[in-house]
């Protein structure tokens, strides 16, 4: 078995939004030479085996990389996504992400692309496809694209027991049905649950043949004050509704009440209290379209589906055999513990804005190529680890509020992120005279000093009850 010996700069291990994102800053901004390996055969990491109508949650203007655009910049005049900018799908972002690799990561002559082999450990991989290995030497640092890797449905088995005669399918077959189910089960409660409870109905499967068992209700953010560009104001204008919110908050319970109210978090239900936090985005008319499905089962997990029965943590139901469970249940994003994003010939890319993994990685990247010193590094970027429960969106906004605050202090950080295409708020000095972009910057600045405060105090309270 020949093994090749390779220098670089940087070992990146993951091809994914967040490998890409960073690559594409590091090297914009440094003359460093960039090694990247991945496990699937075209960079695009989990896109790769994403299910066929799922689309980004974010405007396609800020997702991707910087140095090449994702989508023409268009606001959508139909659909639930209408008055909001367009959002690429899966086909759109795995052809995207060839094209960065070929027209702007490889051309670049400072990157080398290795997909289909199989990082081992200890600055060696391995082909999985022919007999070949790699030892590399590593100049600067390796680079963990893949520590937050997501698990889909595509390549996670159902975490319940399925009897053989059972249909029951992940979500990625859903649109390779060739025939009407008498029911579609839905089995889980995220945002894969809840694409394909909207693709169905738009399907024209009536909501009465829909049946979606949720173990938890979740806290959505609304996607309309998610947007950039044109729609800047509405950005502000949410995170303003935020920090007042959160300044006037008495407990966590009345903090997530009046985040509600103004629009900033929705959920389907709003008779059942959300016990899940992973920061999906949804439309107002998405969620219209949710309310029509009736039969909810809230009777926990899954645990089993025999032929006629399924049986869950809180009681048992009733199926049949022309009922065609959709397994949506895979963890999705991954929780894991912040650690460190520089350590000492290493960088572990993890988020610092909430989410908004091709922005966070890029930052990264650029704050890499500026050659500070490891513990200004991590001042400027603190690991937010990815939400899960509610409370986290208190540590999440905590962290990336302060973040932010260190970033406007230094010069070169904010002229990067003016010219960042990936940075959501970029052009909002230009638009700063805009009525609604003043007033909100306003608002916004009167309340972010109290509510920071007061999120401090009731994460503590919550840290302490707990």
């Amino acid at each position: 078995m020949p093994t090749h010996r390779l220098e670089t700069d940087y070992l990146v291990i993951g091809c994914g939004a967040a490998g890409m994102a960073f690559a594409d800053a590091l090297i914009t901004d440094s003359d460093a030479d960039v090694v990247m390996v991945d496990r699937r055969h075209a960079p695009g990491g989990h896109w790769q085996e994403a299910y066929p109508f799922v689309r980004l949650h974010q405007p396609s203007a800020y997702y991707g990389v910087n140095s090449l655009p994702l989508g023409t910049d268009t606001i959508d005049d139909v659909g639930p996504n209408r008055g909001m900018y367009e959002q690429a799908g899966a086909p759109e972002i795995c052809a995207y992400y060839d094209r960065v690799m070929r027209r702007r990561l490889l051309a670049s002559g400072s990157v080398r692309y290795f997909p289909m082999s199989e990082y081992v450990g200890g600055h060696r991989f391995v082909s999985r496809v022919a007999a070949d290995r790699y030892e590399v030497t590593v100049r600067k640092a390796l680079v963990d694209a893949t520590y937050l890797e997501p698990a889909v449905p595509a390549t996670f088995a159902p975490p319940f027991d399925v009897a053989p005669a059972v249909r029951c399918v992940p979500v990625n077959a859903l649109a390779r049905v060739a025939e009407p189910a008498e029911r579609y089960v839905v089995i889980g409660a995220g945002k894969t649950a809840i694409d394909a409870c909207l693709w169905l109905l738009q399907m024209g499967v009536p909501p009465d043949a829909v049946r979606w068992i949720k173990p938890r209700e979740a806290w959505l953010r609304n996607r309309w004050f998610a947007q950039g560009g044109e729609l800047v104001g509405n950005l502000i204008d949410g995170l303003a509704r935020q920090m007042e919110a959160a300044a006037q908050a008495t407990s966590t319970d009345d903090l997530f009440a009046r985040l509600e109210a103004s629009e900033q978090l929705l959920r389907v239900d709003e008779r059942v209290t959300p016990t899940m936090y992973k920061g999906p985005t949804a439309s107002t008319a998405e969620l219209a379209q949710l309310r029509r499905i009736d039969d909810v089962v809230r009777l926990g997990h899954v645990r089993r589906i025999a032929r006629d029965e399924i049986v869950l943590d809180h009681g048992t139901i009733g199926t049949g055999p022309d009922h065609l469970h959709v397994h949506c249940a895979a963890p999705g994003l991954n929780p894991a513990p912040a650690v460190p994003i520089f350590e000492e010939g290493r960088i572990t890319l993890q988020p610092i804005r909430t989410g908004l993994i091709p922005f966070n990685a890029a930052l990264v990247g650029f704050v890499e190529a500026t050659g500070r010193d490891l513990a200004e590094k991590n001042r400027l970027c603190p690991p937010n680890r990815l939400p899960d429960v509610p409370l986290d969106w208190i540590r999440g906004t905590l962290v990336e509020t302060s973040a932010e605050y260190a970033w406007s202090k230094e010069p070169d950080m904010a002229d990067w992120l003016e010219r960042s295409r990936l940075n959501t708020s970029r052009g909002l000095r230009h638009r700063a005279d805009r009525p609604l972009v003043r007033e909100a910057t306003r608002r916004f600045g009167t309340h972010v000093r109290p509510a920071l405060a007061n999120l401090t105090g009731l994460l503590d309270d919550a840290r302490r009850a707990a």
